[in-house]
């Protein structure tokens, strides 16, 4: 089967690209497209450490970004820690897990963490004696689902999810569109993408780790498997 990737550019072009590279017939169609918002920064010396989810909180932050050279950061995938890296942050810890394994592993000396974030994000628990400042960012608005995807979306194909926000963007754009969505497949970068995609599909299924490597294996699976079992 097809694979179908959907999450925003430069990620889906890139997401493609690594799907080809393991043999997958894969086509991008991101279904949102990430702009700047304006945001205050915090006093220099109003936090420790930096907390990075995604690479679109560097894009995206803007000439503010300047002032971070040197800091510490915390970033969730080795792609964020690269970008953190081009940025001229030194990047503390990164990991597959999120952002609230990298405070489970934050140095004890960074208590004052400052989160760069998109506007949908997934809260965090600060562990006793460390306190979080949320700066946000980005927003990824979400976009119409294009003509082409649409009739591709009438025969069996396999979508990748990077996020809950993706798995119920796409939902809501397959009811619009009249979409059956009981032959489409779809491989989520972990559990709680899975769940937000709710029933109905020909199988939803998670990563082994949230990662892209690990996604795009799941997905590869998915497309090279003729059947699989209903989710609902």
């Amino acid at each position: 089967m097809i694979l179908f990737l959907v999450r925003p550019q430069p990620g889906c072009e890139a997401s493609v690209e690594a799907a080809r590279q393991r043999g997958l017939e894969a086509y991008g169609f991101p279904l949102f497209e990430v702009r700047p918002l304006d945001w205050d920064l915090p006093e220099a010396d109003s936090y420790d450490a930096l907390l990075i989810g995604s690479a679109n909180a560097l894009r995206h932050g803007g000439p503010a970004l300047g002032a971070f050279a040197g800091r510490p950061a915390y970033a969730v995938g080795e792609s964020t820690a690269q970008t953190c890296r081009g940025a001229g942050l030194e990047v503390v810890v990164s990991g597959t897990g999120g952002l609230q394994d990298m405070l489970s592993r934050a140095d004890p000396a960074h208590t004052r963490l400052l989160r760069l974030a998109g506007a949908a994000r997934v809260p965090l628990d600060a562990p006793p004696g460390v306190s979080i400042i949320e700066r946000i960012v980005y927003v990824s608005e979400p976009l119409t689902m294009p003509g082409e995807l649409t009739d591709k979306l009438r025969k069996p194909a396999v979508i990748a999810l990077h996020s809950a926000e993706a798995a119920r963007h796409v939902l809501a754009q397959c009811t619009a569109h009249g979409i059956d969505i009981s032959q489409i497949s779809l491989a989520c970068i972990g559990p709680r993408v899975a769940v937000a995609a709710g029933p109905g599909w020909r199988s939803v299924l998670a990563a082994s780790l949230p990662s892209e490597a690990a996604l795009l294996a799941l997905a590869d699976e998915m497309c090279k498997v003729s059947d699989h079992g209903r989710t609902d």
